[in-house]
């Protein structure tokens, strides 16, 4: 099967590449190779590469710097998977795209499920609602998987940031008032090729299991790493940031667990393992 990969620098694109089922002719498209933002060329290319599967891993992810880039957010994130998903349609290819937890505003008390409704409090979260309407603009038939709290190989994330501050620092402030679930990468790219492997379709929540705060987590890096720094609890009040982030933005992953027969890893073990594979 011939699979396009957009986005192949990222983080989440060197996951899926290592998740690849051996036999997949696969051409991984950097913006270098592929400017997603401009609708010709990626009418042209998805064409020239006539690919059975469009995996898009490409997106403006920087939370704080899409409030004042609200332009190339919403080209990335919104326009340019419309662009895609027209591309996809028109040469038969199906279609997998990542959203995120940060359509939701954080005000409920229980994990989002994937009927609830979007209300994204900050530039990228709206960037990337529009990416999802325009997708189901295009495509009827499609995979749409939101993830939230991403860390893994070859990215800049929470994990490699509090590792790094933890070197220089011997006490560390992290916000306790925001809650969701951390997820490694590689646990995100192997349900997600499992779903492709299904014939699964439609919007599908995965994150690895349970839930925390950064602070929480933070604890547990330091903890995994050996590391004697002090982790001390704030408030995001605290420390203000020119992007809103929700309070609670858990997503629940029944549906997946469902399809796949299993649950997702606990993010506990899945930080284990990744702080291992350093």
């Amino acid at each position: 099967m011939k699979v396009l990969v957009t986005g192949a620098g990222g983080m989440l694109a060197r996951a899926i590449l290592n998740q690849i089922p051996e036999g997949w002719e696969v051409w991984a498209a950097g913006k270098e190779e592929l400017d997603i933002t401009d609708p010709r060329k990626v009418q042209e290319a998805i064409l020239k590469f006539n690919p059975a599967l469009i995996i898009n891993c490409a997106a403006f992810t920087r939370v704080d710097e899409c409030e004042a880039k609200r332009d190339l957010a919403f080209a990335v994130n919104g326009t340019a998977v419309g662009a895609l998903a027209e591309a996809a349609g028109k040469a038969g290819a199906d279609f997998v795209h990542f959203s995120t937890d940060y359509i939701f505003d954080g005000t409920k008390n229980r994990p989002y499920d994937e009927e609830d409704p979007p209300h994204p409090i900050n530039v990228y979260g709206a960037s990337k609602w529009e990416g999802e309407r325009l997708l189901r603009k295009h495509l009827k038939k499609y995979l749409l998987i939101r993830a939230q709290w991403l860390y893994g190989q070859g990215g800049n994330h929470f994990v490699k940031s509090i590792l790094r501050l933890a070197e220089k620092q011997e006490t560390l402030r992290v916000v306790d008032d925001q809650v969701g679930a951390p997820t490694w990468t590689e646990d995100l790219a192997e349900a997600t090729v499992a779903l492709i492997q299904k014939g699964a379709s439609g919007t599908y929540h995965l994150a690895d299991a349970g839930q925390c705060s950064w602070y929480a987590f933070a604890r547990r890096i330091i903890e995994e790493a050996g590391l004697p720094t002090q982790v001390v609890p704030c408030k995001s009040a605290e420390f203000p940031r020119p992007a809103r982030r929700p309070a609670y933005s858990v997503l629940s992953t029944a549906k997946a667990a469902k399809e796949l027969g299993r649950p997702m890893p606990p993010w506990e073990t899945a930080l284990k393992r990744f702080i291992r594979s350093m």
